[in-house]
């Protein structure tokens, strides 16, 4: 199987900052686009920020603020949080969508097990 591990999660001020690591582990072949994303109770699970081989996208509340990055020999994506509101208070989820084994073409859609981002005021 392949697995999803985020990582760098935590309490911070407002107007603090956190780095989140997801890395990608098992079987794979390619992997494509990454992103992550984030759900608080009562809301559903929002883009924040995705990154393919060319490009990156971000939700508008965060622009300016957060920056994603990947690491491709690591099979690792990156997000930097900084001035970090407490509207921010999710669990961020990464994602990823990746090809197994060069047998099988099909793309596969990954997510991790969620780490929890809580920002005080």
């Amino acid at each position: 199987q392949v697995q999803l591990v985020e990582s760098g999660g935590g309490l911070v001020q407002a107007g603090g900052s956190l780095r989140l690591s997801c890395a990608a582990s098992g079987s794979i072949f390619v992997i494509g686009d990454m992103g992550w994303y984030r759900q608080s109770p009562g809301k559903q699970r929002d883009l924040v920020a995705v990154i393919t081989s060319s490009s990156t996208h971000y939700a508008d509340s965060v622009k300016g603020r957060f920056t994603i990055s990947r690491d491709n020999a690591k099979n690792t994506v990156y997000l930097q949080m900084n001035s970090l509101k407490p509207e921010d208070t999710a669990v961020y989820y990464c994602n990823a969508d990746l090809i197994a084994t060069p047998e099988d073409y099909r793309y596969l859609e990954v997510w991790g097990q969620g780490t929890l981002v809580t920002v005080s005021s």
